[in-house]
């Protein structure tokens, strides 16, 4: 009987969805699961920035991409926390940014800002996914969750841009028509790709691993 319920308790704590998909609250989750969780989301973050083309001021990376899938998959408290854990290792030097740069000089670069921003558009991501899962089992149909998703995904490339645009404005003294011109007019189309590819990931990634009984990744 011991060994039952001792099973049955770890598989409550694998089969959980991140937060708020599970009837159990994330606090009782295993540390090391968390550990793993956003250790799994700082190596997609760091991938996605690795993934990168030149462009002037900004560089066009995969990490926006990066950003809505950590954030959707792993919720609004470990995918912000990812974000995070993210950012102070690449500020104390880890090279975890785009061409493989790190250190506190990314701290008064054009780049910054959209870095900052990274946090809260894993938040709202996060705050969609788990209101997509909180109704997964009601009435609710696939196009009202697409909807949701999708304005989680705008509403953080928002926060994104609201946070880059006047740090690069004001770092590289282009002003603000040339800060939309240079950081964001070139990067619409990609977001918008990027979005419905998170989108899609995170509402199909959530769909088969419930079936599974597996982990949110």
């Amino acid at each position: 009987m011991r060994w039952t319920s001792r099973a049955t308790q770890v598989d409550r704590a694998l089969t959980a969805a991140a937060d708020g998909c599970s009837p159990r609250s994330l606090a009782v989750r295993p540390g090391l699961l968390k550990v793993a969780l956003v250790t799994a989301g700082v190596g997609l973050l760091t991938a996605g920035a690795w993934i990168s083309a030149p462009f002037y001021p900004v560089p066009m990376t995969m990490q926006t991409l990066a950003v809505l899938l950590v954030g959707g998959l792993l919720g609004p408290k470990l995918g912000s926390l990812s974000v995070a854990t993210y950012l102070v290792l690449g500020f104390s030097g880890a090279p975890v940014f785009h061409n493989g740069l790190g250190g506190l000089a990314m701290l008064v670069g054009p780049t910054a800002g959209y870095l900052f921003g990274f946090v809260p558009a894993a938040l709202l991501m996060g705050l969609a996914s788990r209101k997509v899962c909180r109704s997964a089992e009601g009435s609710v149909g696939v196009l009202r969750r697409l909807g949701v998703l999708t304005v989680g995904a705008v509403l953080a490339e928002v926060a994104i841009y609201a946070i880059g645009l006047p740090w690069l404005a004001v770092v590289t003294g282009l002003g603000a028509e040339k800060a939309f011109a240079y950081g964001l007019t070139p990067f619409i189309l990609g977001d918008v790709v990027k979005m419905v590819v998170a989108v899609v990931v995170v509402l199909g990634s959530r769909r088969v691993l419930g079936r599974w009984r597996s982990l949110p990744l």
